[in-house]
């Protein structure tokens, strides 16, 4: 065998109790399993009390382009992440044309940095997927974002499609799904896929179910209609039986603290009718979007260039800020926007680095400005290219989602910006550290399960997510008694304590506790299930 595992204590995802094996591993596979001291290989590891896990799966992923970019990606590997669901939010890089392609680029440099110089030498899904294929430290699956959709098939309108660009759509959806992607997101407060309405999104829901994939919305609101927003989607998952996995599922902003229960009783009441669902969470308070997501998504129409035009315009500007001090726009969850709550964590322009780290509130009282004022101009100079922390969150609601028997883990990192959230670097060792050996809020093996099985059957893999013969090699050995985020708010890129073993497809990529130069992960593909 090319690598044995020594007296691992076994924790396999499956949710039960862990027990001390040997596990050894051929040609990126669990080849035998055996009792402690009983295998040999080429290379051996000893465990010496170390939990044996299979690899966490982040159920939602931004790595869509730094995966390429950046390719050590310390962020991921370091904290066990051994799968990476990318496409969300409903923005990504494909299927796209030039002026598509061209839109999102500009759209999420806050998320995913445009980097210059970058090869973009894909268009389709098939094609990106190919381009995964040339080397990435940690495995990917992708789902097809539904705003790119849009923007490619209907443009940057709020208006409804029409029949034959709602006929494009779903064409367009169905082959990127026959080339390899897994399902399809969604980001309903973000332009342009919130222009569509229930009807669209159920339409393609239908091509989502006819082939075997699952929609993961990140719904239209997570403030003051957030339980509508949450039950527009159960019920398009209904009407279509299309599984349905809610992304980074919460409930934020002061208007729903405490309210858990009341998402989980519906939730409840949907699985118990019939439904397929699931959910991911991190382990944080504080969000983390692009700073112009809070604009209404009227000031968005047409994309960036005219949402920068608006901006310059005076009545425009001032058209805007009753919506968001008053009203509480759609893109800030119709929550009236609370300054101070709003952190910058991510400029483009060196002049404006001074702003990291500082709320809108603080950083315009400094600047003599007016907060919403002040917000407009941080928009048009670093055009729409900066990024935001958005402190909202409450305590008691993420704890109790995270108890839920469908909840998996997902980090929503953000990899680029002077101060990116700490969930990037630090959300599978705070599940393990912080809620499971501090809190006790999650059981060792139940957490496990949580970040690793669960979260494989969703997806739909039948050879990963568990420690088992014939599985891949997607492995983490942890030290349940030191594991810890070390990342925090004003030093985020941290790596992770206790976690000194990470292997991809059998390769090791953190190797006593330091990064290799492996990079052995591939674009995983669901098989293809042709419609009946």
């Amino acid at each position: 065998m090319d690598i044995v595992v020594h007296e691992a204590r076994v924790v396999d995802g499956g949710g039960g109790p862990g027990y001390l094996a040997d596990v050894g591993i051929e040609r990126g596979r669990i080849t035998e399993i055996a009792g402690p001291g009983r295998l040999s290989g080429k290379r051996s590891i000893d465990a010496d009390g170390l939990v044996l896990a299979p690899g966490f799966i982040d159920m939602h992923a931004h790595s869509d382009l730094q995966i390429l970019a950046a390719p050590d990606h310390t962020a991921k590997v370091s904290q066990g992440v051994t799968l990476e669901v990318i496409g969300q939010d409903g923005l990504s890089y494909a299927p796209v044309d030039e002026a598509t392609l061209a839109t999102v680029r500009a759209q999420i440099a806050g998320w995913n940095d445009d980097p210059p110089g970058f090869d973009w030498n894909w268009r389709s899904v098939a094609e990106y997927l190919d381009r995964l294929d040339t080397g990435i430290a940690a495995n990917a699956a992708y789902l097809v974002p539904q705003g790119t959709l849009r923007l490619l098939c209907v443009g940057y309108d709020d208006r409804a499609a029409t029949d034959a660009e709602l006929d494009r759509m779903r064409e367009v959806l169905a082959r990127s799904l026959d080339e390899g992607a897994f399902g399809m997101s969604s980001g309903l407060t973000y332009t342009p896929g919130m222009y569509a309405d229930t009807g669209e999104l159920a339409a393609l829901c239908e091509v989502v179910a006819a082939r075997g994939g699952f929609y993961s919305p990140h719904h239209r609101s997570y403030g003051a209609g957030a339980l509508a927003a949450y039950a527009e989607m159960i019920e398009i998952s209904r009407i279509t039986g299309c599984p349905l996995h809610l992304a980074h599922a919460t409930m934020n902003f002061s208007v729903n603290k405490g309210r858990a229960a009341d998402l989980l009783s519906m939730l409840d009441e949907a699985l118990a009718g019939g439904c397929d669902i699931s959910l991911d969470t991190y382990p944080y308070l504080p969000g983390s979007t692009s700073l112009h997501a809070l604009l209404p998504s009227w000031a968005m129409e047409g994309g960036v260039a005219a949402t920068l035009e608006r901006l310059r315009d005076p009545a425009q500007r001032a058209r805007i800020r009753v919506v968001l001090e008053e009203e509480g726009s759609d893109g800030c969850h119709g929550v009236p926007v609370e300054w101070d709550t709003i952190e910058i964590n991510g400029v483009r322009r060196a002049d404006n680095a001074h702003l990291v780290g500082r709320t809108v509130a603080e950083a315009a009282r400094a600047a003599g400005q007016q907060p919403t004022e002040f917000y407009f101009d941080v928009l048009v100079s670093e055009e729409l290219g900066s990024s935001c922390l958005m402190h909202v969150g409450h305590e008691e609601n993420v704890q109790a989602i995270m108890r839920h028997r469908v909840h998996t883990g997902g980090s929503d990192g953000l990899l680029v910006g002077a101060r990116p959230h700490p969930r990037a670097w630090g959300t599978f060792p705070r599940y393990l550290g912080h809620y499971v050996r501090e809190l006790g809020v999650l059981g060792l093996e139940e957490c496990v399960q949580h970040l690793t099985a669960r979260a494989a059957d969703r997806l739909g893999l039948t050879d990963r997510g568990r420690v088992r013969e014939g599985f891949a090699a997607d492995l983490v050995l942890f030290d349940p008694e030191t594991v810890s985020d070390t990342a925090t708010f004003d030093e985020p890129r941290q790596q992770a304590v206790g976690i000194p073993y990470v292997l991809v497809n059998g390769v090791p990529v953190i190797d006593e506790g330091h990064r290799t130069d492996a990079l052995p992960g591939r674009a995983l593909r669901k098989p293809t299930r042709t419609p009946s």
